[in-house]
């Protein structure tokens, strides 16, 4: 991946809005947009987003999960599959 050829001006981005968009969705690179030689925003696939949405959730709840292990709030896994057992026999 060349990162150089993904840092355009704003003026780029004015002037080519719809071949940018296209190259954005076909290689799912992002693409840094630049205004007065500084990096301003980063325009990205809907995909490559919810993607990195997703991952950033999922070391959220890993992060949680080692703070309660950490705290000691843990319960074996007899425990939790008792407890849906019974949660299940319920309905």
């Amino acid at each position: 991946m060349n990162i150089s050829k993904d840092i355009k001006p704003i003026t780029y981005l004015k002037a080519h809005a719809p071949e940018l968009l296209k190259q954005i969705n076909e290689t799912h690179r992002p693409v840094v947009i630049t205004q007065n030689g500084e990096p301003k925003a980063v325009l990205q696939d809907p995909q490559s987003y919810e993607n990195i949405r997703n991952a950033i959730g999922i070391l959220k709840l890993l992060s949680q999960g080692e703070e309660d292990i950490k705290k000691g709030k843990l319960k074996s896994q007899d425990e939790v599959f008792s407890k849906i057992e019974s949660i299940l026999k319920d309905k």
